[in-house]
């Protein structure tokens, strides 16, 4: 199983939501690519960057912070927050970046999506499923659908999606454990599906039960950022 580190970033800044709520923001002191390079030198290979000005605003926003990283390190990253035109995805990938995420947009315009996955493949395009009550969330978390998360992923699972990143708002940056019994019944259907899921971690038992479900990769946020679970820890867990 992968460990995937996560880097959220507002105004520039590495930040930790609650619950998905901007109100329940915490701002920690790391530089974003400082705290990038120091994942690169404990063997992590691949970064999670997150743009959540960019999903509030429908649009990339911390272009620089994503030019630090990808020019100074060698992590590959791959990155979500605000992408809505095929001009950000070339932008992106000619930075650097490896991996694009689209989870708003494969729900508001499913023609653009397909276009991208057409275009790059699913190695390259990630589908993002954000989930609050089984049901996918879009815009930074802040507007609820009626999309059950099966039916979600199957229609791009159809169209060549692969890899999908399954997050549980209602745990993450709680601390309060994984939704293992939804990423089960997700990986019941999809046997194949490169499932990384995100959400809940609180400690390294959580990670080593999510290790042992044959899950892809998991992302780790608050629980690193929080002490609970040590770089050495990631380092050790990541394969």
């Amino acid at each position: 199983m992968k460990i995937i580190p996560a880097i959220d970033i507002i105004d520039g800044k590495c930040v930790r939501l609650t619950g998905g709520d901007y109100g329940k923001k915490k701002e920690y002191s790391a530089d974003p690519l400082d705290l990038a390079k120091r994942f690169e030198q404990a063997g992590i290979s691949r970064l999670h960057l997150v743009d959540l000005d960019g999903a509030r605003q429908k649009h990339v926003v911390n272009w620089e912070v994503i030019k630090s990283i990808t020019k100074n390190t060698s992590l590959r990253v791959d990155f979500g927050g605000g992408v809505q035109t095929d001009n950000e995805v070339e932008q992106l990938f000619d930075l650097g970046v490896e991996q694009i995420t689209g989870g708003s947009i494969a729900v508001k315009n499913e023609e653009v999506f397909t276009g991208w996955l057409k275009q790059y493949g699913g190695n390259r395009i990630i589908l993002g499923a954000d989930v609050r009550d089984s049901k996918i969330a879009i815009s930074g978390w802040m507007e609820q659908t009626d999309l059950s998360v099966i039916s979600f992923i199957d229609k791009y699972y159809q169209l060549g999606v692969r890899e999908v990143i399954c997050t549980d708002i209602s745990r993450d940056g709680m601390l309060s454990g994984p939704a293992f019994e939804l990423y089960s019944q997700i990986m019941e259907v999809f046997s194949d599906l490169r499932l990384i899921v995100s959400g809940g971690v609180s400690s390294v038992t959580d990670l080593r039960r999510l290790k042992n479900s044959g899950l892809y990769g998991t992302i780790v946020g608050k629980a690193y950022y929080e002490g609970r679970v040590t770089m050495d820890q990631l380092s050790e867990l990541n394969n």
